[in-house]
């Protein structure tokens, strides 16, 4: 199971950081952001070899479910 930062979102706020930088902005006037999207993924193949049984509502829940 991991839970953390959507890759994807973070890449284009990344982009948009440098459009503003490459326009004129100074670097040191942008103020410093979190993330904001997060991502529930969860591997059953691993859940179930170590013998964890995974309830319904967060496979609902889940992003994404690797089996």
């Amino acid at each position: 199971m991991s839970y953390g930062a959507n890759f994807p979102d973070l890449h284009r706020r990344a982009a948009e950081l440098v459009d503003k930088i490459l326009r004129g902005a100074k670097p040191g006037d942008i103020p410093v952001e979190q993330p904001t999207k997060f991502d529930l993924v969860l591997n059953l193949t691993t859940a179930k070899t170590l013998g964890v049984e995974i309830p319904a509502t967060l496979l609902a829940r889940a992003d994404e479910v690797i089996e």
